[in-house]
C-alpha cells in the first residue's frame, strides 16, 4: 500500500509500515542555506525535485526497523572557483537512512554501516533532510570543465622589478653602522 504524505513533517515508523511515498518539487529559494552558496538569487522557476520512499525490515533480532529511501535532484548556480562566473552545477543524491532507537545507537551504528543511521523521531522534517543531502552533494570547488572565459593564471605586478632595484633599508643601517653612506 502508497500513501502520500504532503507535509514536510512526519513519523518515519508509520511512514515506513504504510510503505509511504512522497515526492515534490520545492522552490531552489526555500533552502537557505543552500541558497547562501548560490552565485546568483535563483529564478522562480528554480526548483529541488525530491522523492522519499518508506520500508519496514525486520532486523537479524527480529525488531522492526524503519527505513527511509531519498532521491535529490537540482541544479544549482554556484561560483566557478576557476573563472569566478556563475556555473549550473547538476546534482543528484541517493541516499538510505535507517532509524534506531536514539542518538547513542546511531553513532555507534553509523560508522559500520553503508547506510546512513539516524535517530528515529517522532517527528523527522523532510525538508531539512532533503536540504541536508543538497549541502552535502555540494562541490567544494565548483567550476567549469572549460571555462568561457580566458582564465588568468598568472599575476605580474609591474612594481616589483623596481623594489629590487633600490637599496635595502637594513643594508642602508648596516653601512651607516660601519661608516659607509648608502
Amino acid at each position: 500500500m502508497t500513501q502520500r504524505f504532503v507535509a514536510h513533517s512526519f513519523n518515519p515508523m508509520a511512514f515506513a509500515r504504510a510503505g509511504g511515498h512522497s515526492a515534490g518539487t520545492d522552490p531552489l529559494a526555500s533552502f537557505a542555506r543552500v541558497r547562501e552558496e548560490l552565485a546568483v538569487v535563483p529564478s522562480d522557476g528554480a526548483s529541488v525535485q525530491w522523492s522519499a520512499d518508506g520500508e519496514a525490515r525486520v532486523d537479524a533480532a527480529g525488531q522492526e526497523q524503519a527505513w527511509l529511501h531519498l532521491q535529490v535532484r537540482a541544479t544549482l548556480p554556484l561560483v566557478c572557483q576557476r573563472c569566478l562566473g556563475p556555473v549550473d552545477v547538476e546534482l543528484e543524491a541517493r541516499r538510505s537512512f535507517r532509524f534506531v532507537a536514539d542518538e547513542a545507537t546511531a553513532q555507534v551504528e553509523d560508522d559500520g554501516a553503508e547506510e546512513d543511521v539516524l535517530a528515529l523521531d517522532a517527528d523527522l522534517d523532510l525538508h531539512q533532510l532533503v536540504e541536508d543531502e543538497l549541502v552535502l552533494e555540494m562541490p567544494l570547488l565548483p567550476r567549469h570543465a572549460v571555462c568561457p572565459v580566458e582564465v588568468k593564471l598568472s599575476v605580474a605586478d609591474p612594481g616589483f622589478a623596481t623594489l629590487e632595484e633600490k637599496p635595502l633599508p637594513f643594508a642602508v643601517l648596516a653601512g651607516l653602522a660601519r661608516g659607509k653612506p648608502g
